[in-house]
């Protein structure tokens, strides 16, 4: 029960139910991650400590945005480890949470933690954000949409943007220097049918980490021909 206390405090701060079912869940959690990081690249961020704070309770700090409980349709693009759509999941088990990752290394992952967890209504699919963003099923279909991708706001939007329902939200986790890039992306966001509604400070517990979430609500439907190829969005993000 190293860690109970932190993560704890960190779920009451933001008006989360925790308790030893959830911190155990966790723990699996993290050994998984550890032990599968030898065999394939999940994450820098080794420590114990460290993939607490900086992976778990940093995203559970989505809970900070007051209309996350109402959000129960759920994608997390380009998932990676998990981040942040397992901790989601384990926070709030009502949620139906879609893991969508490019790399088939990282879903056979995801599918070991789903299944040694025993995590309901959680499923992965192997794909470029950018194909099944067209398909049926998953195109508009979200209440949520999060990504903690180190894509800039402009490219990321893209990718994101077109799995959320008008009046559903993409939720950027991001740096704490966030200013200038939503300024950059103001126009691609407006293009794809979103609006910035808040920029949500962050700060994580005992540590001097700052990070900010976006929140953009998808106000209309995006354009049918977004997005479009992976190498255009990267190299011509809409301006």
């Amino acid at each position: 029960m190293k860690y109970y206390d932190i993560m704890e405090e960190a779920f009451n701060n933001e008006g989360i139910e925790f308790n030893e079912h959830k911190y155990n869940l966790f723990i699996k959690y993290m050994a998984l991650i550890k032990e599968w990081n030898e065999k394939i690249n999940l994450t820098a961020i080794t420590e114990e400590e460290d993939i607490i704070k900086k992976h778990f309770i940093d995203c559970i700090k989505c809970f900070k945005f007051k209309k996350m409980f109402d959000l129960k349709n759920i994608i997390d693009v380009g998932t990676g480890a998990g981040f942040p759509g397992i901790p989601i999941k384990i926070a709030d088990e009502s949620k139906n949470v879609t893991l969508l990752d490019s790399l088939n290394k990282r879903v056979n992952f995801l599918n070991e933690v789903i299944n040694d967890l025993d995590l309901k209504n959680i499923t992965t699919y192997h794909s470029r954000a950018e194909d099944l963003a067209i398909k049926k099923g998953f195109r508009e279909s979200y209440d949520g949409v999060f990504s903690r991708a180190v894509a800039n706001m402009s490219v990321l939007s893209e990718f994101c943007l077109p799995y959320a329902k008008v009046g559903g939200y993409f939720i950027a986790l991001k740096g704490p220097a966030v200013e200038g890039e939503i300024q950059e992306a103001e126009n691609a966001i407006k293009v794809l049918g979103g609006k910035i509604e808040e920029i949500i400070p962050v700060e994580i517990e005992e540590t001097d980490l700052k990070h900010n979430i976006v929140i953009v609500k998808k106000v209309k439907n995006t354009p049918p021909q977004y997005p479009r190829k992976a190498g255009t969005i990267n190299k011509k993000p809409i301006k």
